[in-house]
């Protein structure tokens, strides 16, 4: 079961954008938040997966969506999700973010690309 060691309501997200891929040029189809530091990561499906490259390398348990209109919560320690606390703003990458995105990074044929 889930429990709320690993979240820090405090924390603001590291930005719009997964760290890694912004840092590299990269693409993501959709960003997840880690709940302890607000590192920004993109999902499983995204070619890097870095939000689960974040929490196996920091020890960071568990991750919300940073997709508007989502609010759940994951806990890699169990494999659930789980409703959780508000956390800091803002919750979500802003509205007109494009999915996948950037944009400008996401090359044709995209979906052949994802897990």
């Amino acid at each position: 079961m889930a429990d709320a060691s690993g979240i820090d309501v405090s924390v603001p997200p590291s930005g719009t954008g997964c760290v890694e891929c912004e840092a590299g040029g990269g693409w993501w189809l959709h960003l997840r938040r880690c709940a302890q530091c607000g590192h920004i990561g993109c999902c499983d499906n995204s070619p890097s997966r870095h939000a689960t490259g974040h929490a196996h390398s920091t020890g960071h348990p568990v991750i919300r969506s940073f997709e508007p209109g989502e609010n759940w919560f994951w806990d890699y320690r169990s494999s659930t999700y789980f409703d959780g606390p508000e956390l800091a703003p803002p919750v979500h990458h802003p509205d007109d973010q494009t999915v996948p995105g950037p944009a400008s990074r996401v090359p044709g044929g995209w979906q052949d690309r994802l897990h």
